[in-house]
């Protein structure tokens, strides 16, 4: 399950997703997910949904890496859709088990809420597919730019959340090696119930914290030792610039936001 976590993964490519401007793709990130949230009936999430799947065609992504990165929120998906199916009033009923009761209303509800959750997840995951952590931090900084004459430290705030993305997949995998480690001394992580489960995972704890903060010490040392001294007359390698996809990208984007928009004020 831990090999399956993707978030924080980047997969370097060539495609025109990849090329687009890291302040373009934040943008349309927040975009997509407003227009995710005012979507009502299936009109309005077919739309998102096709724009979803053209940005993941052109970034070049096998279907089967963004379903690797929806198994580990399977049981989120699965509580999510019993809740609303369950808990959801309707005039259509379809069935009564015990206390509980199956309406159409509830069925079409828990349908929305799930497929809402797999989208959002799916495009924020795009994001960092095919945004490389350093064009991430530098995107971010330069919109949070103007929070700057608030004395806001954006450019800290920038790189926390850039080294915060960028060690998941380290601990994801320093945690499958821990866990290998304990296995070949005779530790049981797969058997019992789930509270079982949860107590063979503590053992876990100590070394991944010890390990998580030995690298933040050792990442501090390294910067140190570069003379780091945040972004006050800091240069970069690659200067960023819009360019015309990156405008092209944007309206498209604005126009299937202002579409789904007016489709879910119309309930479709």
């Amino acid at each position: 399950m831990l090999k399956d976590i993707t978030l924080g993964q980047y997969f370097p490519g060539n495609t025109v997703v990849h090329r687009l401007d890291p302040r373009t793709k934040l943008l349309l990130t927040v975009v997509y997910i407003a227009a995710l949230f005012l979507a009502e009936q299936l009109v309005s999430y077919g739309i998102l949904l096709a724009a979803l799947a053209g940005c993941i065609a052109l970034a070049k992504l096998k279907p089967k890496t963004i379903l690797k990165g929806l198994k580990p929120v399977l049981v989120i998906l699965i509580l999510t859709a019993v809740l609303n199916l369950f808990y959801t009033p309707g005039e259509t009923v379809l069935a009564r088990v015990w206390i509980f009761t199956i309406t159409l209303e509830g069925v079409w509800t828990a349908f929305f809420m799930v497929l809402r959750i797999m989208m959002l997840i799916t495009g924020t995951f795009l994001l960092t597919y095919t945004t490389s952590p350093i064009l991430l931090t530098d995107g971010l900084e330069s919109l949070l730019n103007p929070l700057k004459k608030l004395h806001v430290p954006v450019h800290e705030l920038a790189m926390m959340m850039s080294i915060a993305l960028r060690f998941i997949p380290t601990l994801i995998e320093e945690t499958d090696k821990i866990m290998s480690a304990q296995r070949a001394r005779g530790a049981d992580f797969d058997s019992g119930n789930l509270i079982q489960k949860a107590k063979a995972l503590l053992p876990l704890l100590v070394p991944l914290f010890i390990s998580a903060f030995r690298r933040a010490d050792e990442l501090a040392v390294a910067m140190e030792c570069r003379c780091y001294h945040g972004g006050e007359g800091r240069t970069r390698m690659r200067q960023l610039k819009y360019e015309r996809r990156d405008a092209l990208a944007l309206i498209f984007g604005l126009v299937i936001a202002a579409v789904v928009g007016v489709l879910g004020w119309m309930g479709l």
